[in-house]
């Protein structure tokens, strides 16, 4: 159930001792005449203060890689990555959801973002939404989340309702569940699959967590979903041979790729991609293997991968 609004007696009182206890709510003792510092000393204090969130992510890798193995073996069984989460850290997740069908071809079904207040909150602060821990379970009925979705909440404090009433509702349809905070202990940890929990300290601005904990949840996205795509065969080596080539700089990197992996010329390798129909796996096999268009692209639709398929053909 939500809790209304409501900042007076017990709720008020309980809901700041659960503030002063987050790291990510505390202020920096050092910074306390920030405002009296010149310009260059404060983009050099912020930048150092962002050069620590690397050094936290780092701390927290295993996590991320035990997740990263779950979520990838649900997704070679057709299940779908799911990013929840409200204000800066639901933006994040949709960002990055939005980047990985024309970096990775894949379907934009499979990766989805969604956040608090809906399609409004992507562009103007709807502060009130994240409080409904009943809507974002109703969220996850929405989309109908099943046992092979993995579903990750992004909260950089690690209490926001919407994101816990998610987690609660992915967890009972048997989905697999991530949590990414910013403080050790999160209550949206406790009850996940796997805890992320990157601990980057009191920020420049005192509870401005679009600043490190942005950055770190921002750092952990890209790990969950680059890295997965890799264990689902969407690169080859470091080098995207997946990608959806919607524009003239992309159909040039499509050309670029072909090149490089084949060793062929630029108009050898347009020839290729348009005779592929513009994928890069089948414009591959058809210039190392001599293998026709509906050959190449059968064993590259039965393969996991341009090196499983290279090995095939």
């Amino acid at each position: 159930m939500s809790r209304p609004i409501d900042l007076t007696g017990r709720l008020r009182d309980d809901l700041h001792r659960e503030l002063d206890a987050l790291t990510t709510e505390t202020v920096a003792a050092d910074l306390g005449d920030l405002d009296t510092f010149e310009t260059g000393r404060l983009v050099e204090l912020m930048n150092d203060n962002d050069s620590e969130v690397p050094a936290a992510v780092r701390r927290v890798l295993p996590a991320v890689a035990a997740a990263i193995d779950d979520i990838a073996e649900r997704m070679r069984a057709g299940g779908r990555l799911i990013y929840v989460g409200a204000g800066t850290a639901g933006r994040l997740g949709i960002v990055d959801a939005s980047e990985c069908p024309p970096t990775f071809d894949i379907d934009p079904s499979r990766v989805v973002g969604i956040i608090a207040g809906g399609d409004t909150a992507i562009r103007t602060a709807v502060e009130d939404a994240e409080d409904d821990d009943a809507a974002g379970a109703a969220a996850m009925t929405s989309i109908a989340v099943t046992a092979l979705d993995s579903v990750v909440g992004l909260s950089a404090s690690g209490r926001t309702p919407y994101v816990s009433g998610a987690l609660a509702a992915a967890r009972s349809a048997g989905a697999l569940t991530v949590a990414v905070a910013c403080n050790r202990g999160s209550v949206i940890g406790k009850g996940a699959d796997h805890a992320i929990e990157v601990v980057v300290g009191p920020e420049f601005i005192a509870g401005s967590t679009r600043l490190k904990a942005g950055t770190a949840q921002k750092l952990v996205v890209n790990m969950i979903s680059t890295v997965t795509m890799v264990r689902l065969g969407k690169t080859y080596g470091n080098i995207m041979v997946d990608l959806r080539a919607t524009n003239e700089k992309l159909r040039a990197r499509a050309e670029r790729i072909v090149m490089l992996i084949t060793g062929c010329d630029a108009d050898e390798a347009g020839a290729a991609l348009e005779g592929a129909g513009g994928s890069v796996q089948t414009a591959v096999l058809m210039l190392l293997r001599g293998l026709d268009a509906a050959d190449a692209a059968a064993i590259v639709a039965a393969s996991g991968s341009l090196r499983e398929a290279l090995a095939t053909a």
